[in-house]
């Protein structure tokens, strides 16, 4: 299994002009234990299953196991997922040695705006545009399969 490094950030400024590439994601989840989840997600034309496993204390880092599906098995297990669907656009945008995933939520979490960076170490250095806020990297309300229980329209 691979494992998963990566550093989650609010978007606090205008990231768009600097985007190379955007794509459409729907996801759902068949569990959302903290000790596992398993995540069905569409994006753009491919259907994912995904496995994460319990994050580390510094919350940066966990395995993760990812696996191409159909589009039509996508859609099935989508029927039969918790309640409270994701639906965001992620934006790529290059910084650096790095590429940040910024998700714009749509729905019952609209006004939300997460980046992500992978690293190959979670000692790696990095590069943090000006549009980066503040550091939500472990914060457990911040996880997609969190915000599906308790949405950002709940937080006001």
């Amino acid at each position: 299994m691979a494992k998963e490094i990566e550093r989650k950030f609010l978007v606090k400024g205008n990231f768009k002009e600097f985007v190379s590439k955007s794509q459409r994601i729907t996801q759902g989840y068949l569990s959302s234990v903290p000790e596992r989840t398993v995540r069905v997600r569409i994006k753009g034309e491919k259907g994912f299953l995904t496995i994460k496993g319990i994050v580390n204390k510094s919350g940066a880092s966990r395995y993760e196991f990812e696996k191409e599906i159909t589009i039509k098995e996508t859609k099935e297990l989508l029927n039969i997922c918790e309640p409270g669907i994701i639906d965001k656009t992620r934006y790529l945008v290059k910084c650096g040695n790095h590429t940040y995933e910024v998700d714009e939520f749509y729905g019952d979490n609209k006004g939300l705006i997460i980046a992500e960076v992978e690293l190959k170490s979670e000692n790696e250095k990095f590069k943090k545009p000006n549009w980066l806020g503040k550091e939500v990297t472990g914060d457990v309300k911040y996880y997609n399969s969190m915000l599906m229980k308790n949405p950002f329209k709940n937080w006001k």
